[in-house]
C-alpha cells in the first residue's frame, strides 16, 4: 500500500486548478465589490454607459475636483469622492471630451502631461468602446507643466520606446517559445498577460500587502497558470491527435471566455496599482519615471537570464533542440513533454511579469489589458522570427519603438496600427522574419 500515498501528476492538477480559480474568483470580486473605492456617481442609473476616472497627487487622492464630460446629447458635471474618484453616466458609445476644472485643484499644483505634447492636459477625449465605458485619469503635479523642444520630444519618444519595446519582448518570447515546442499560436496568451496584473491588485491593493510580496505571489501564480494551462488542456489535446488549426480555435475561445470572465469579477474600470500614477517618482530624465527605470532594468536582468537559460544550461539547449525539431529531440532522450511543460511555466511568469509591467506603463489594470497589447505581440513574434526567442525580443524591441516614435506625426490613438503597418511591409519582403529561416513545404 506504499504506493497509495503518492498522488499521480493527473489526478493533482485539478486541484490545483480549483484553487487558482477559486482565490481569483474570491478576491477579486470582494476587490469589485469593496465599498470603499465607491465613485462619485452622476447619471449612473439613467444610462447604460460611463466616463469615470480617478485624480490623486503623489500618490494621495484629491477630494472635491470639478470633472466635466460633454458629448452627444451629455453634459454633465462630477466632484471627485474622498478616494478621488468620479463617474459620470452617458447616454451612448461615443467620443467625450473630459475636462478638469484647474480652478478646484489645491494652490500651486496644475494638470501636468509628462510627454510634454499636450497643450490643454487638463482636458482629453475619451472614447467609450465595446466595454461600455472608459477611464479618463488626470496627473497631478506641483506648478506649470514645462514646454518640450523637438530634439527633447524625440528622445523621450526613445527612451519610452525602449520601455515599452522590453516589456512587450517579455511577453512576446514567452509566446514565441511556446510556438516553437509546440506550434501553437496561442491567442490566450493575453490573459496570462492580465492576470499577472490583476493578481499584484487583488494582493497589493485589496489584501494590502507589501508591494514586493503581492509582486512575488503574482508571478508564481502566473508560473502555476501556465503550468495548469499545459497539463489541464493543451497536453491532453496533443496526446489526443488534435492539429494545429483546431488548438489554435481553442485558444481564441479561452481567451474570449477568461477575458470576459475578468471583466465580470473586476468590472469595466480601469484601477491603479500602488504609486503608479504618483508625481514623486519623476525624474526629469526623457520622460521616465524612477518606475519606468526601475521596470526596464528589471525586464533587461530577466531578459539575460533567458538568454543564459537557452544559451548555457543543460535544460535550455533541450528546449532549442525541440523548438527545431522535436522528433529528432525526442530520438535523442530529450523528454519532450517536460521541456514543454517547462516552456510553459515560463511564458506563464514572463507573461505575468510583462502584465505588471505595462500596467505601470499604461498606467492601470483593466479586464482587456492583455487583449490590447496581444497583436503588437504577434507582430512582434513574426517580424522577429516565428519561434525564435531572439527573434521576438529584436521584434519587440522594433515594435516599441515605432509606436512610440510615430506619434510625433501621427495621432496618438493611431500608434498602434503603425506598427501593424510595418509588420505587413516586413513579412513582405522577408516573410520568415528577421531571424526565421525559410522552410520547405511539401
Amino acid at each position: 500500500m506504499a504506493h497509495a500515498a503518492t498522488t499521480p501528476t493527473s489526478r493533482r492538477w485539478p486541484r490545483l486548478v480549483a484553487t487558482l480559480l477559486a482565490l481569483l474568483f474570491g478576491a477579486v470580486a470582494l476587490l469589485s465589490a469593496a465599498p470603499a473605492h465607491a465613485a462619485s456617481q452622476v447619471g449612473i442609473d439613467e444610462n447604460d454607459y460611463r466616463v469615470s476616472g480617478i485624480v490623486r497627487l503623489d500618490g494621495e487622492p484629491l477630494e472635491g475636483i470639478r470633472i466635466t464630460v460633454e458629448g452627444p446629447g451629455q453634459s454633465a458635471e462630477a466632484v471627485t469622492n474622498a478616494e478621488g474618484r468620479w463617474a459620470i453616466g452617458v447616454p451612448e458609445r461615443d467620443t467625450y471630451v473630459v475636462t478638469l476644472d484647474e480652478s478646484t485643484l489645491p494652490e500651486g499644483i496644475a494638470v501636468v502631461d509628462e510627454s510634454g505634447e499636450d497643450e490643454t492636459p487638463n482636458s482629453r477625449e475619451a472614447t467609450v468602446g465595446p466595454s461600455g465605458s472608459v477611464v479618463a485619469n488626470f496627473f497631478i503635479g506641483e506648478g506649470e507643466r514645462a514646454t518640450t523642444n523637438v530634439a527633447g520630444q524625440v528622445l523621450d519618444r526613445v527612451f519610452l520606446g525602449l520601455n515599452f519595446g522590453l516589456l512587450l519582448a517579455l511577453v512576446a518570447i514567452g509566446l514565441s517559445l511556446v510556438f516553437g515546442t509546440t506550434g501553437l499560436s496561442n491567442f490566450a496568451h493575453a490573459e496570462l498577460v492580465a492576470f499577472g496584473a490583476i493578481m499584484v491588485l487583488v494582493f497589493g491593493v485589496f489584501f494590502e500587502l507589501p508591494l514586493p510580496l503581492a509582486i512575488l505571489i503574482a508571478l508564481l501564480l502566473s508560473m502555476a497558470a501556465g503550468w495548469v494551462n499545459d497539463a489541464g488542456l493543451w497536453k491532453p489535446l496533443r496526446k489526443r491527435g488534435v492539429g494545429l488549426i483546431p488548438m489554435m480555435i481553442v485558444s481564441i475561445g479561452l481567451s474570449l471566455a477568461v477575458r470576459y470572465l475578468y471583466q465580470f469579477f473586476i468590472g469595466g474600470e480601469t484601477r491603479q496599482l500602488p504609486y503608479a500614477t504618483s508625481t514623486a517618482f519623476n525624474t526629469g530624465f526623457y520622460g521616465l519615471s524612477l518606475i519606468d527605470i526601475g521596470s526596464m532594468v528589471i525586464a533587461i536582468i530577466v531578459l539575460l537570464a533567458v538568454a543564459y537559460f537557452l544559451l548555457r544550461t543543460r535544460l535550455g539547449k533541450a528546449t532549442r533542440a525541440v523548438s527545431d525539431n522535436p522528433a529528432l529531440a525526442a530520438a535523442s532522450g530529450i523528454d519532450v513533454d517536460r521541456v514543454i511543460r517547462i516552456v510553459w511555466v515560463m511564458a506563464g511568469g514572463l507573461a505575468g511579469l510583462g502584465g505588471i509591467l505595462w500596467a505601470y506603463f499604461r498606467p492601470g489594470v483593466s479586464w482587456d489589458m492583455g487583449f490590447q497589447i496581444l497583436l503588437l505581440t504577434f507582430a512582434a513574434v513574426v517580424l522577429g522570427g516565428l519561434g525564435t526567442a531572439f527573434g521576438a525580443l529584436i521584434g519587440s524591441i522594433i515594435v516599441g519603438l515605432f509606436v512610440e516614435m510615430s506619434t510625433l506625426v501621427i495621432a496618438a490613438d493611431m500608434k498602434y496600427v503603425g506598427a501593424l503597418v510595418i509588420l505587413i511591409v516586413v513579412l513582405l519582403l522577408r516573410p520568415q522574419g528577421i531571424l526565421g529561416r525559410k522552410e520547405r513545404i511539401g
